[in-house]
């Protein structure tokens, strides 16, 4: 074996490819086949493009297969604090000397190919899922769909969620060109579930021309809150063109529009169930019932860290891996959908270098009192906290409703919490977002000040 350490395993795919994002299928195809693997499992293939949302889709796909007594498989990125989040059997990331035996194996079967870091995991989780024989897989874009290193394998139900302004400078810098790519995970013959509520027509014509059928929220499914007082907060109806679905447990996600994500994780099972791919038992009446059990069970059970998870509670400490426009108006809305603060609203933002900073600050600082930059400059594509300061100050300052009161800087995240904790009082709340990275180093330095505060 070429390493025995997966640190060892992860640091050297790193030097692969000179290049860290190399879009385009040829390389990871060849490989596929040298490995002797091929593009369809012996199960269904659910795969999840989009925007925002990819990472609640998917979480609530697994739990409510495996509540329905399925074996799940599950490729996701990035991860938060071990690369083994991404590959998952049954929810549970796989086991280091497991990924290194799959990267082994990929190692020999590319010859002398230059695969990238996300190409290399990408094959140990298409290689460790054919082994474990599951019932169903679920695989989630990395960035786009058309050239991305998971369009390889064939979905027989592709799933796009929100479609916005993000990776322009590999996807484009309008809606149409991003539908676009992000369809190109759409095969033939095939169901598309959209959750996107007003797709480009570049998703449109993409579905009609490969004639497929493409179930679109708020035309052909969508999740109707129920007005009734005798049914229990929280509790919504699907309306769906498989089949309507009354009683929906609310998800154990926050905020609101994660009910619209769950519709579209419950229309994509009801999608493959149609084809016949997903028989849950023999007969119908009970497969019925198996799969409204499934759905309480499964959107009770969530696990998703980072989605406006709450981490602290004095003062109030919200975490959330927000990273462009789109994603920070709904933390905005998701902020003031909160209980009145009954002091200030803090926020520590630190960001990458290829993201809209601009429109994200725009779009959630009308919620904020004070404000704390960080900076990422040990991370790939990091902004460092002076260039970040830079593009945010005349956001913060000029153009938002509230004149902050507070504007500081921290070289870190972990230094920004320290200082914002030091000046903020305990009624106060602190929002951190940004990125995954952002988060991660926020929750790596809150579970450190909880444990040093029970030694």
């Amino acid at each position: 074996m070429r390493f025995n350490h997966l640190s060892d395993w992860l640091a050297w795919q790193e030097t692969l490819n000179p290049v860290e994002i190399d879009l385009g299928l040829d390389r990871i195809s060849a490989v596929l086949t040298q490995a002797g693997l091929s593009s369809t499992f012996d199960c269904p293939l659910i795969t999840v493009a989009g925007t925002n949302g990819k990472g609640s889709v998917v979480s609530m796909l697994e739990a409510m297969a495996m509540a329905a007594g399925l074996k799940v498989c599950s490729y996701t990125s990035p991860h938060l604090f071990h690369y083994n989040e991404r590959i998952k059997i049954n929810a549970q990331p796989v086991a280091d000397d497991i990924l290194c035996e799959a990267f082994e194996r990929i190692d020999h079967a590319r010859r002398d190919t230059q695969l990238t870091y996300f190409e290399f995991g990408t094959l140990a989780a298409i290689d460790l899922f054919f082994r474990e024989q599951p019932e169903l897989v679920i695989l989630e874009v990395g960035l786009g769909g058309r050239l991305d290193a998971v369009n390889i394998m064939d979905a027989d139900v592709s799933i796009l969620t929100s479609i916005a302004i993000d990776h322009v400078d590999w996807l484009g810098e309008n809606r149409e060109s991003i539908g676009y790519e992000k369809a190109g995970i759409i095969r033939s013959g095939k169901p598309v579930v959209c959750g996107d509520r007003n797709p480009p027509a570049s998703v449109v014509d993409f579905a009609k021309k490969l004639q497929c059928d493409l179930v679109q929220i708020g035309r052909d499914y969508d999740a109707i809150n129920m007005t009734d007082n005798k049914k229990p907060d929280g509790l919504w109806k699907l309306q769906s063109c498989y089949g309507d679905l009354d009683e929906v447990p609310e998800p154990s996600l926050q905020g609101e529009f994660q009910k619209s994500n769950a519709a579209t994780a419950i229309v994509a099972l009801q999608a493959l169930q149609a084809e016949g791919l997903l028989l849950l038992s023999a007969d119908q009446q009970s497969r019925s019932e198996q799969f409204d059990r499934a759905l309480v069970t499964g959107l009770n059970n969530i696990n998703l860290q980072g989605r406006f998870q709450q981490i602290s509670n004095t003062p109030q400490v919200f975490v959330d891996v927000a990273h462009n426009p789109q994603a920070a108006q709904v933390l905005a809305g998701q902020i003031n959908s909160l209980p009145i603060a009954r002091n200030k609203t803090w926020a520590v933002v630190a960001m990458l270098a290829d993201k809209d900073v601009s429109g994200v600050l725009k779009n959630v600082c009308d919620e904020i009192d004070c404000w704390c930059f960080a900076g990422l400059e040990n991370i790939n594509r990091g902004l460092d906290v002076e260039t970040l300061a830079e593009l945010g100050r005349e956001i913060v300052i000029n153009r938002c409703t509230i004149q902050p009161d507070t504007v500081l800087l921290a070289e870190t995240v972990a230094r920004a919490c320290e200082l914002v904790l030091s000046k903020a009082s305990r009624d106060d709340r602190i929002i951190i977002f940004g990125s995954f990275y952002t988060v991660a180093e926020a929750m790596q330095y809150f579970s450190k000040l909880k444990n040093d505060a029970h030694v």
